[in-house]
């Protein structure tokens, strides 16, 4: 009879020691510090990645969620932090200016030894120009860091039908200047791996294709496109080939030497035409 009473009491009693037990343990885990995730569709940006006026920056001091803030770098590269006041931050890498912030709160006696960290959520500040034979040349912003040229030239509507299959990309990378051809076919094709991430301040330029100049006994001569690997018989061919007075075996070209002299050659129909050139096709002497 009095187990039967006990019982329930005993149920109690250990269901409120399970949860003080409980209650005790959550009290002394150690909590996981809190970081700011980015905003949705924010950047990630890379430790190297240099801020600019217009970028807005998340910081984040690890077990002092009352110095965390968002702001935006403003035009003079400058973001207004509590208790320290202007930091200029405009040029510095995120790296160096999470140790900006952190040096600043420490000689400012706020914190002993602050752990800094800093997201980029949104990338306007940094820009890219592309020029040249574009659909639509002109200033362009990173809206993220890690656009690469292929995306560049798709957000400037592609290259133009003059254009070349050479885009040449110009900048700075670690204080040094920076220069690559990449090869916009190849590149579209998925056969290159030279679809670099471009920096702020880049510049993207597409020259105009190179061309050849065809006259004589051409069916329409003219200003033609050179194409890669292209060939005096292809050449000829592009411009409706011969008429009929005119000889495949009488083709004269004359080619720009590198100091400026021109000479004449009599080419092989197999010989590759260089842009410049001009193709002269002579009378059939029979």
């Amino acid at each position: 009879m009095l187990s039967k009473l006990l019982r329930p009491t005993l149920g109690i009693a250990f269901v409120a020691w399970a949860g003080l037990a409980s209650a005790q343990q959550a009290a002394t885990r150690p909590v996981a510090p809190v970081t700011a995730a980015p905003a949705a569709g924010g950047a990630v940006a890379s430790a190297d990645y240099r801020l600019g006026a217009g970028d807005q920056i998340r910081v984040h001091v690890f077990q002092n969620p009352e110095l965390s803030l968002e702001a935006r770098v403003n035009e003079s590269g400058t973001v207004n932090y509590p208790l320290v006041g202007q930091l200029q931050l405009g040029g510095l890498t995120v790296t160096e200016a999470e140790q900006r912030i952190a040096k600043a709160l420490q000689q400012g006696n706020i914190l002993k030894a602050p752990q800094v960290t800093i997201n980029v959520t949104t990338v306007r500040g940094s820009q890219v120009a592309v020029l040249g034979e574009v659909q639509k040349p002109g200033r362009f912003p990173l809206e993220t860091t890690n656009v690469r040229v292929s995306e560049m030239l798709a957000a400037a509507g592609g290259v133009t039908q003059n254009g070349d299959e050479r885009v040449v990309v110009t900048g700075t990378r670690n204080g040094q200047a920076f220069r690559k051809e990449v090869d916009i076919r190849a590149l579209f094709a998925g056969q290159s791996t030279d679809d670099v991430t471009l920096q702020p301040g880049d510049t993207l330029f597409v020259a105009k294709a190179p061309t050849f100049y065809l006259s004589g006994e051409a069916q329409r001569p003219g200003n033609y496109r050179v194409e890669r690997g292209m060939t005096v018989q292809q050449a000829v061919a592009a411009g409706g080939g011969i008429t009929n007075r005119g000889s495949m075996n009488r083709i004269r070209i004359t080619r720009t030497q590198p100091d400026g002299r021109q000479v004449t050659i009599e080419p092989r129909l197999t010989d590759v035409v260089q842009p410049g050139d001009v193709l002269v096709v002579r009378e059939s002497i029979f």
